[in-house]
């Protein structure tokens, strides 16, 4: 069954993406992280280069000519994403075509428009049949 995962109370969606994405790289896991515009990649990109000053996490932008032999995606266009992979969805909707992924995973803040956002995309997934999880974010 498919999962959506919802990580809640994050003070700091960025950070705790970075933190997520390292321990799914370390676990051997793909990656999509799905940003519904480019700032927002381009932050995202900027970060996993240096939340940690000794980590590597190998990642691209979509589009790139190494994506396809790349771990960690970030992009725009869900339906580029590996099948494999997780989708770490940072954008405000739900991306296109989540009903065929096998895991989802968002992060909501604290900001009160972020949680009503995060409700509607929440009853989304519930309504296609995903395997509801929540849990608090780690700070």
């Amino acid at each position: 069954m498919a999962v959506a995962e919802f990580h809640h109370d994050a003070p700091d969606k960025l950070r705790h993406a970075c933190a997520l994405v390292a321990q799914w790289h370390a676990a051997g896991r793909r990656v999509w992280i799905h940003c519904d515009n480019d700032a927002l990649a381009a932050r995202l990109d900027q970060m996993l280069w240096v939340f940690e000053p000794l980590a590597f996490i190998p990642h691209v932008r979509d589009g790139h000519p190494l994506s396809d032999a790349t771990p960690v995606r970030i992009g725009r266009d869900p339906a580029s994403a590996p099948a494999d992979a997780v989708l770490l969805n940072m954008a405000h909707d739900v991306p296109a075509g989540f009903e065929q992924r096998a895991h989802i995973v968002e992060i909501v803040s604290q900001d009160p428009a972020d949680r009503e956002a995060a409700r509607t995309r929440f009853v989304r997934y519930r309504q296609g049949g995903f395997d509801m999880q929540t849990r608090k974010a780690e700070a």
